[in-house]
């Protein structure tokens, strides 16, 4: 079942699509022009900073076949249909340029479609930290058994979803999906695109907590996953964190508990970080006639974080069925670790690259695998955003933290001076502590004071582009 442009006539609204729509495959669906290739459909998005529509004539002349878009430009010649209203041509000329009230709206429809044309199983993941790095290994474990779709990146939002389920290929058995959340009302709208079967929610935080106004509200928003769970589903619900357990109450499907409790079906401990080599610790699993499974494990990867990680993309498995040879593969695969990178650096130190984005929990995660760790200690900390009024509170604690385990401590952009100010309260030396205001200013700094052995940990908000440090102090020869 390849998607055509008869299908996406269908998914628009038109009537009995014509032979030669369906003649004509489409090979994927992009936003961004530069990105067309022959057989594409560009979408043609109003955006804050700019308009779809400029690109369309570009697109076309990439190779796209179809374009969706709120008006039509008059310099390409291309077939213009009406899905709703116009019957489908007999043939068509050029590209097929699909006319439609909002391009947005269209997206999701024509995703909402083609999604209900699979038979598979949907695994929703959200929370306020961790939905990417748990949808990489939860992907990694189910791609072990199933044909597996999951999400590129974090194209979570109401673009990013229904793009990565316009890739479904009917060989798909299960999709892994990440929803992200700043507005009450958006995951529930995923979830009537996506139709999860299985929902998976990582904790409850503060994190854009200045868009959402509210802990209550970021709960009520994260819960819209499992309230749109079917009673044969399967809610999977840390248990370690209280906000979540509430959903327990909020969901027609059974609830799955993970977490470091024993209270919970999947849970572990004798956990044992060994630094870069990974991390020990042991799975205890309530079985269902009674008594437990228990497996140790050593997996390569990084923090005792990790292991809350490991639980989530293990609970899914075993939901599916999977033997646990099979689920420790999966987790064992290093590339499924995507948001902590090792690099050589200068001088043979090692740079901890954890610029993917911060927050007060993800930051003290870092911290604690940067404490796990031999030689100087260096913490590159950044602004963490979206706080709100959990702002001054957020990056003080995690200047607290850094206090016990860093030797330097050099902070960048203006909220980090929070870190900077706790963590000399917290009895690091003023003279371990530098704040600055750019990461090329941290660069001066630490291409001042690398040594071998050094072990430097760069994080921060993705806006400050701490990414660049981590370049700049690349061992020559790495390619990056």
């Amino acid at each position: 079942m390849t998607l055509t442009l008869a299908d996406i006539y269908a998914g628009l609204g038109g009537q009995q699509p014509s032979p030669a729509l369906a003649a004509v495959a489409v090979s994927r669906f992009e936003i961004n022009s530069r990105h067309c290739v022959p057989g594409s459909c560009f979408v043609a998005l109003k955006g804050e900073n700019t308009d779809g529509h400029l690109y369309i004539d570009a697109a076309v002349a990439q190779g796209a076949v179809a374009v969706l878009a709120q008006t039509a430009p008059g310099s390409h010649a291309m077939t213009i249909i009406e899905p709703d209203r116009d019957p489908a041509p007999a043939q068509v000329s050029g590209a097929v340029l699909f006319l439609v009230a909002d391009t947005l709206t269209a997206l999701q429809r024509l995703a909402a479609y083609w999604r209900r044309r699979h038979d598979l199983a949907v695994v929703g993941i959200t929370g306020s930290v961790g939905k990417t790095s748990t949808k990489e290994l939860v992907a990694s474990v189910l791609r072990q058994q199933f044909h597996t779709l999951w999400t590129e990146g974090n194209l979570n939002n109401e673009i990013g979803l229904p793009l990565t389920l316009l890739r479904l290929e009917p060989s798909h058995q299960v999709a892994v999906l990440e929803m992200g959340f700043y507005v009450e009302g958006e995951i529930a709208a995923l979830c009537a695109l996506a139709e999860p079967r299985i929902g998976l929610v990582t904790n409850i935080g503060p994190i854009h907590l200045e868009r959402a106004g509210s802990i209550e509200a970021i709960f009520r928003g994260k819960a819209e996953l499992v309230q749109a769970l079917p009673p044969d589903g399967h809610a999977i619900l840390n248990w370690d964190d209280d906000q979540v357990r509430r959903m327990a109450g909020l969901t027609p499907a059974p609830v799955y508990r993970y977490g470091l409790t024993p209270e919970a079906d999947l849970w572990a401990d004798e956990i044992s970080s060994e630094g870069l080599q990974g991390i020990r610790f042991r799975f205890h699993e309530r079985l269902p006639q009674g008594g437990e499974n228990t497996l140790h494990v050593h997996l390569p990867l990084l923090g005792r974080h990790s292991v809350h990680t490991a639980l989530r993309a293990a609970a899914v498995g075993r939901i599916f069925g999977m033997a646990w040879e099979d689920i420790l593969r999966g987790l064992a695969d290093v590339n499924a670790q995507i948001r902590i990178e090792i690099v050589p650096g200068l001088h043979g130190c090692t740079l901890i690259d954890d610029t993917y984005n911060a927050s007060p929990p993800s930051t003290i995660a870092a911290l604690n695998l940067l404490a796990d760790l031999n030689g100087r200690r260096i913490a590159v900390l950044g602004d963490m955003l979206e706080l709100g009024s959990y702002s001054e509170s957020g990056h003080r604690m995690v200047g607290r933290r850094a206090a016990d385990v860093v030797d330097t401590l050099v902070t960048v952009g203006n909220l980090s001076q929070w870190i900077a100010d706790e963590a000399i309260t917290g009895g690091l030396p003023p003279a371990s502590v530098q704040h600055v205001a750019t990461p090329s200013e941290a660069i001066d700094v630490l291409v001042r004071i690398v040594q071998a052995d050094d072990c430097i940990l760069i994080k921060g908000s993705r806006v400050l582009g701490m990414e660049s440090i981590v370049e700049a102090l690349s061992a020559p020869g790495i390619a990056r």
